[in-house]
């Protein structure tokens, strides 16, 4: 296998389109796994990390353009105030050496069912960059993934970066595992709230085929919220909408059993995280932290 060290965009996109199966490295932390275990043998791959924009982040008007290729431990240190849910989820990824080195592109790129990271693009509503020798598109993270492992990328296209908008009210990440620090996530929800849109975003991890969103518990709560004039009045959410949030955020999933637990387990964990993480998101709202400050309790289940 050839090992090709650029140091300019232009080159690994073009040795992506030139061979057929080059696979792009960044931190390495999947990519490199599959290789070492010999379950797939590509005719080369190439190393982002002598391209300095893929490690960049800066801030449009609006949002946040998060390079490829930057680390996790750098998103939570640097980002956590545009970016409280994602900065959540990359905190909980791994080993500090794991977040040193893997990244949102990584993550993107690999497209695992259980990466923290993709339940609060979604929730964000998040938009991937791809890149070739062909041009530049953009594709709403809502419908870049296709199955385990599979995205809309195309073989000679690299992702560049990711485009969050940045947060207008609380976020909200967690992951239910089998023991509490360095574990693979059961499942995980993640919650958004966005007040100027009248919106909450949410996403689901590990309880599908694909990380995907819960849009009828999305259009549920809206609704409530709208109907009953809550974004304004900023009042406590009824116990009713709270539980029906959690059903239809399991509804939305399609768990399998497998050795991290089962799929009624995953539906009845996805239903408590939902809850919880509305409640938690809903009294930092209407206690008015900011988006960046993490809420101190709820006072609901």
């Amino acid at each position: 296998m050839e090992f090709l060290l650029p140091e300019r965009l232009d080159d690994a996109l073009e040795a992506l389109a030139a061979r057929a199966g080059t696979v792009p490295v960044a931190g390495g932390t999947d990519v490199m796994v599959r290789l070492t275990r010999d379950r797939e043998r590509p005719p080369a791959a190439v190393d982002l990390t002598r391209i300095p924009g893929l490690a960049r982040w800066e801030r449009p008007a609006g949002g946040v353009r998060l390079g490829a290729a930057v680390p996790y431990t750098r998103l939570a240190e640097e980002l956590a105030g545009p970016l409280p849910g994602l900065a959540a989820a990359a905190r909980t990824v791994g080993s500090r050496q794991i977040r040193n080195r893997g990244t949102v592109g990584g993550a993107l790129g690999t497209a695992s069912p259980t990466g923290d990271v993709h339940p609060v693009l979604l929730a964000c509503d998040a938009e991937v960059e791809l890149v070739s020798v062909r041009g530049t598109r953009r594709v709403p993270v809502r419908e870049f993934y296709t199955g385990p492992g599979r995205t809309v990328r195309a073989p000679d296209e690299l992702i560049r970066a990711v485009r969050v908008p940045a947060a207008e009210g609380p976020q909200s990440y967690a992951k239910a595992g089998r023991r509490a620090a360095v574990t693979m996530a059961t499942c995980s929800f993640a919650v958004a709230l966005w007040p100027s849109r009248a919106w909450v975003g949410t996403g689901i991890g590990s309880a599908a085929e694909t990380p995907r969103p819960a849009r009828e518990a999305e259009r549920f709560l809206a609704g409530e919220l709208a109907g009953r004039r809550l974004w304004r009045s900023r009042g406590p959410l009824p116990d009713a909408v709270v539980t029906r949030f959690g059903e239809l955020a399991a509804a939305a999933a399609s768990p399998v059993d497998d050795v991290r637990g089962s799929a009624a387990y995953r539906r009845h964990a996805v239903a408590v995280l939902a809850r919880r993480g509305l409640c938690w998101v809903w009294d930092d709202y209407r206690a008015g932290r900011g988006p960046g400050r993490p809420a101190e309790g709820a006072s609901c289940v």
